[in-house]
């Protein structure tokens, strides 16, 4: 008689940062081995919108209508859409040739914008200092070009809108032995899975060395995970997470948040990526949006597959980050992502290290498609 295999089932935990990794430095080691001066800096606050150029405004209009997002204003070249954050918008499409406009974070004050002029390395593409007199919000703007030809921009004075803020009911869920949710019934409607901000995008680059140090000394921006590559070298040679630039090992892409001290972050807020040898050229990756919750993800995922959009990757959860993921390709070959439940940060949480492959890894979903990989 064939026995039945025992297979330890499943299960998921909360493990605290520092207890998950054991391949990791502080946050302040790395900044003093990598001689970062805080000081000099660029001072960060956070993500605040993607910058695209597109042939078509109505058809990327109808595309992030379903992706979730609404029109905050419109005009014959432009748009501009909002979630139900604060941010008066968090994606601005240009018309014309498809184009990568580069992310935009907001800065401290406006000292900062003075400081991003000064950048090294950096070619300033804006006029200077720049009224966003026509963006909702308002405020002032500084565009650079990183070593790569990335643009970033810089923004200081956009208003906010508290009043918008309005995120949807969490629901009550009832476990295998707590069930608070008494004589309550689960409903739902069907519809686009409504975005609330801006969490991250990510760069496919070639000179990973150069846009690693652009990043991390120009900018409050520090990594969570590097993940590397083991060069040939013995078992009794190997590099150690100390080993900043190693001799056995090869960094070839970054997790990175931004420093904001004390204070709770995303896990990344930028992802920069050593691009494959196949793939010659650089450009973005994703940018990522967050959302609700999972049914809000799932009712989402088929709302746009009713919609026949084509799906990149999802839904699934990363490792690295652990949020539950669902990647789209819109109209014009850019991917998008709608994201729940992702990891936060403080300058208390280790730099970790992990091998190149832990990119693709995911703790549950279907397997990564080559083409997300390039």
């Amino acid at each position: 008689m064939q026995q039945n295999t025992a297979y330890k089932p499943s299960q998921g935990l909360s493990i605290e940062d520092y207890a998950v990794d054991e391949d990791t430095i502080s946050q302040r080691t790395f900044q003093t081995q990598f001689n970062i001066e805080p000081k000099n800096q660029v001072r960060l606050v956070k993500l605040l919108f993607m910058q695209y150029q597109v042939p078509n405004l109505d058809q990327i209009t109808i595309f992030l209508q379903d992706f979730g997002l609404s029109v905050a204003k419109s005009t014959p070249e432009s748009r501009w859409f909002n979630g139900y954050g604060s941010e008066p918008y968090v994606y601005h499409a240009r018309k014309g040739p498809r184009k990568f406009g580069g992310g935009a974070f907001l800065v401290e004050t406006y000292a900062d914008l003075e400081k991003a002029l000064k950048v090294p390395e950096a070619k300033v593409l804006s006029n200077g200092i720049e009224s966003l007199k026509d963006a909702p919000g308002g405020g002032f703007i500084v565009t650079l070009e990183d070593p790569e030809g990335f643009p970033i921009s810089l923004v200081h004075g956009q208003q906010q809108d508290q009043s918008q803020a309005q995120p949807p009911t969490q629901i009550i869920l009832n476990y295998e032995v707590k069930k608070p949710r008494v004589r309550k019934f689960q409903r739902f409607t069907q519809g686009p899975a409504a975005v609330y901000r801006l969490g991250h995008y990510g760069l496919v680059i070639g000179d990973f060395q150069s846009q690693f140090a652009f990043y991390t000394r120009n900018f409050n921006i520090i990594p969570t995970s590097i993940l590397y590559l083991e060069n040939d070298k013995s078992e009794n040679d190997k590099g150690t997470c100390g080993d900043m630039v190693s001799e056995s090992r090869q960094n070839v892409a970054m997790f990175a948040h931004i420093d904001r001290g004390t204070e709770l972050v995303d896990h990344h807020s930028l992802f920069l990526v050593t691009r494959p040898p196949q793939i010659h050229e650089s450009h973005v990756h994703h940018c990522s949006f967050e959302i609700h919750d999972f049914d809000t993800q799932l009712i989402g995922h088929h709302w746009m597959l009713n919609k026949n959009y084509r799906p990149a990757w999802g839904v699934g959860r990363h490792i690295l980050g652990s949020q539950i993921f669902d990647y789209w390709w819109d109209p014009n070959d850019f991917m998008v992502e709608h994201y729940i439940d992702g990891d936060v940060v403080n300058e208390d949480t280790p730099v970790s290290f992990h091998p190149a492959a832990s990119a693709k890894d995911a703790a549950w979903g279907p397997d990564v498609p080559q083409e997300f990989l390039e």
